[in-house]
């Protein structure tokens, strides 16, 4: 290597770094140029700086290979590199469901983004755009939400509930159902969007009713949604005959929460012969059987069981965790109503028997106070949980499978926190029904990741894996020579990697 000082036509002159291979001159760097001779002899000071710098490092790019390397770098720009790691854990899962049975590019693109980055409609399309090189216009997005609910709904149950039989190896002999709402940021209610009772604790804001029905490990069977004021008692039957008439499920036994336990479903249960096991209210049983609940004093693990009919029964179980946290949670519960009362913020409206008013009495014609006798009443049913059934389980089976209620509470949770299902800000109902589709989907996805997760005793969890999908790269790069366009992963962490091997193996 050597210095060279070059004129320019500008009449400055460059101080050059060359090197020389195979008979041929290569400007390795160019260190700058001048017109002020003092600055040029600067500049040939720090070439000659340079040279040394790099010939005691040796890692300048003077070989025909560096060359090569160092030139296509330089021709890379940010199009080269892409996230790919939504598309290559997200997306193998979701065709391994069967989803790549939907024809619809926009679906998939639409559901695996929900899974990497949950975020808005408008929020997507640049998430698409920025990572995914996939350039799609709001409006188009729009457009598909219009018909995607009445074109492909029913293909997307069919192939989530193909899967979880699959998942379940054909036992699909008990099924959970529990609902939830899914409230919306716009103020005005319409046939759909309705104000109501609240399980967020956005009872000012419009809400729809979620119903979703599982297998065992909480695996996808349907859903539908319901006006935001129903009672939600009311969407047992219509929604179990529509789900079983669809899949031809065969009298799977139901197992649902005390807020679908009414006289009238009861009835309507058992007039279509399913067996089914609900969650009980033992302080609404009669006096007689709440006697003899309370006639024994149960110890840690121990049950009852109190004869309701012929063919029903009424299990009852204690835990002293269960005591525990019941005890804590009516502390918590009075601790909010005696707040409440000095602020004033109680009036006669507030006495009723939702949660924790219960407590409230008037005194007089103005006094809101609360009744502490009442309060200490009620600590004779810590630890009580109540399970009404007509089945041919044992009782401990009873108990079991409806503690698997907790797989539907806890898809509710993913929904509403991984996949950000809700708030809605949607007006329309074919695109919040649209919406929730592909919400449904996503869910499936997530299900069968964690499952696969699991099998392999991994330790990454679902919301890790989401992120680690998040910076996987691939760097797209011309041969020179032949001209041959080729795509590589980068080198990933070992998070990453592990991830990885899961899904290439799983999948």
């Amino acid at each position: 290597m050597f210095l060279r000082k070059l004129r320019n036509r500008s009449g400055s002159t460059s101080v050059q770094i060359i090197s020389k291979e195979r008979g041929k001159y290569k400007v390795v760097k160019t260190i700058g140029s001048s017109s002020n001779a003092q600055k040029i002899e600067k500049l040939e000071y720090l070439g000659k700086q340079e040279i040394d710098r790099i010939s005691a490092q040796g890692k300048l790019f003077i070989s025909k290979n560096d060359a090569f390397v160092e030139q296509l770098f330089e021709q890379m720009g940010n199009a080269s590199i892409k996230t790919v790691g939504p598309e290559i854990i997200f997306g193998k899962i979701y065709d391994s469901i069967g989803f790549n049975a939907v024809k619809e590019d926009l679906f998939r693109h639409l559901v695996i983004a929900r899974l990497a980055f949950p975020l808005s409609k408008l929020k997507t399309a640049e998430y698409l755009y920025r990572f995914q090189g996939v350039q799609l216009n709001i409006d188009t997005i729009y457009r598909f939400l219009d018909k995607l609910n009445s074109r492909i709904k029913p293909q997307v149950e069919q192939i989530s509930f193909e899967h979880t039989r699959k998942v379940l190896q054909g036992d699909i002999s008990i099924v959970f159902y529990d609902m939830t709402t899914l409230y919306f940021e716009a103020s005005d209610e319409d046939d759909l969007r309705k104000a109501g009772f609240s399980k967020d604790g956005k009872h000012q804001n419009p809400q729809i009713f979620l119903g979703l029905l599982v297998g065992l490990g909480g695996y996808a069977i349907g859903y539908d949604i319901f006006e935001g004021n129903i009672y939600e008692g009311h969407t047992l039957i219509p929604f179990i005959e529509k789900i079983a008439s669809k899949f031809n499920l065969d009298k799977p036994v139901i197992v649902a929460d005390s807020g679908l336990l009414s006289k009238s479903n009861i009835a309507a249960l058992e007039a279509k012969d399913y067996e089914y096991i609900l969650g009980a209210r033992l302080k609404n049983e009669s006096e007689q059987v709440k006697k003899k609940v309370l006639a024994r004093k149960l110890s840690d693990g121990e049950m009852i069981k109190v004869p309701k009919s012929d063919d029903t029964r009424l299990l009852i179980t204690y835990t002293n965790n269960r005591a525990t946290k019941d005890a804590h949670n009516r502390k918590k519960g009075l601790q909010r109503l005696e707040k409440r009362i000095k602020s004033g913020k109680l009036t006669k409206s507030n006495i009723n028997n939702k949660g924790y008013n219960k407590y409230l009495k008037m005194e007089g014609d103005v006094s809101i106070e609360i009744d502490y006798e009442k309060y200490y009443q009620d600590n004779v049913w810590d630890g009580l949980k109540g399970y009404l059934t007509n089945t041919r389980l044992s009782d401990k089976q009873v108990v079991e499978n409806y503690k698997n209620l907790f797989h539907i509470e806890r898809a509710f949770r993913m929904s509403k926190t991984d996949l950000r299902i809700r708030p809605i800000y949607h007006r329309l109902r074919h695109r919040i029904e649209a919406h929730i589709c592909i919400a449904f989907a996503a869910y499936s996805v997530y299900k069968e990741l964690e499952r696969v997760l699991y099998k392999e005793k991994s330790e990454i969890s679902l919301r890790k894996a989401a992120e680690l999908t998040q910076n996987m790269y691939s760097v797209t790069y011309t041969l020179p020579d032949s001209k041959h366009t080729k795509t590589k992963l980068l080198k990933m962490d070992d998070e990453q990697a592990e991830l990885y091997q899961i899904i290439e193996k799983n999948f």
